[in-house]
């Protein structure tokens, strides 16, 4: 592996990073199994793991600790807190109550008294971005936490988060993790820029946009995979399936795999730090290691702007991030007796 650095942290990461989501009840129930796909991808190289506390509800970083037991010093180790962890409301978001908790719990799973990276796993609204950071300003001066990042958050809540750490002598975030793939640039235009620009590292999620990009899921057939059980909608959307079809011959003239053009792909924008690749299996995991070579030349990468042009989406992955201003109709509409213009 070829190491690049964290932002301006200068914390050394392998251009993959292996993402621990498929490893519990969600994906891989099998913890020994696991143990091994990650134990096989460090021995490969790759030194950097993200994981969440909600990824299994815990199981994924139970799993993670014990593959860490004895190589620990020598992973870069990520987790995230937000999403809900009981019915509690307050066992969510990114509160000072919750995060402090959350992170204690993390530690406890993963069997370690620090993480290197610790991210809000989506915005939060309803908490003002001062509270979160001066809490995870305080985990970091604890050393529970050497740095601190976000998650899936639009370009506005990134600069608005660099101002108050800014005006405040806070921690800043120093890493964001946004989805990014061929078929989903959108980040191209502001938050990949952004994050050369504040020095964020960018960790970016699904560059198989959720498994299309495999070539497993064809137009017109229907593909037998533990994700098509999950009934996401952009497994069957269109114009991403289209797009899809497309990709596959400029993969084939080119002399590789769909899934080796892809990630190389992600890890090719000078923007992007890492790509997190999720192994559900040690064949997934040896498919996409033995694609870790590739290499897409200026000819390659131009016919995929030919098929996706650049900073554009197609479609949208069901788990993507949508601010409260497009997910609520009442905040997009006014009121029946507010709309007449005379």
């Amino acid at each position: 592996m070829k190491y690049r650095t964290l932002g301006r942290t200068g914390i050394k990461v392998s251009p993959y990073c292996l993402g621990a989501m498929m490893f519990g009840a969600v994906g891989n129930p099998d913890h020994e199994d696991s143990v091994r796909i990650i134990h096989k991808a460090l021995d490969a190289g790759i030194n950097f793991v993200d994981t969440a506390d909600a990824y299994s509800q815990g199981e994924s970083e139970e799993i993670v600790g014990k593959a860490l037991k004895g190589r620990r010093d020598h992973v870069v180790l990520a987790t995230k807190a937000h999403l809900p962890m009981g019915d509690d409301p307050n066992q969510r978001g990114n509160s000072r109550r919750w995060i402090v908790r959350a992170l204690e719990d993390s530690l406890r799973r993963l069997g370690t008294d620090h993480v290197d990276l610790f991210q809000m796993h989506r915005p939060d609204p309803d908490t003002d971005v001062e509270e979160t950071l001066s809490a995870l300003t305080d985990l970091v001066r604890a050393g529970k936490v050497r740095a601190i990042g976000s998650s899936t958050f639009p370009a506005s809540a990134v600069v608005e988060a660099q101002w108050v750490s800014e005006r405040r002598g806070l921690e800043r975030f120093r890493a964001e993790q946004p989805p990014y793939s061929i078929l989903n640039r959108g980040i191209e235009r502001e938050v990949l820029p952004l994050c050369e620009r504040y020095g964020m590292g960018a960790l970016v999620w699904s560059p198989l946009a959720g498994g299309l990009l495999t070539g497993r899921y064809r137009k017109g057939r229907t593909a037998d995979t533990h994700r098509s059980a999950f009934g996401f909608k952009h497994m069957s959307d269109e114009r991403r399936l289209d797009a899809v079809e497309q990709l596959v011959v400029v993969a084939e003239e080119a002399g590789m795999t769909l899934t080796h053009m892809a990630t190389a792909f992600a890890i090719a924008h000078p923007g992007v730090t890492s790509a997190i690749i999720g192994p559900r299996t040690e064949d997934h995991l040896d498919d996409l290691l033995a694609g870790a070579e590739t290499v897409l030349d200026d000819a390659v990468l131009d016919r995929i702007d030919e098929v996706v042009a650049p900073g554009t989406d197609v479609g949208a992955l069901d788990m993507a991030y949508a601010p409260p201003a497009i997910e609520h109709a009442r905040l997009r509409r006014r009121l029946p007796e507010d709309r007449p213009a005379a």
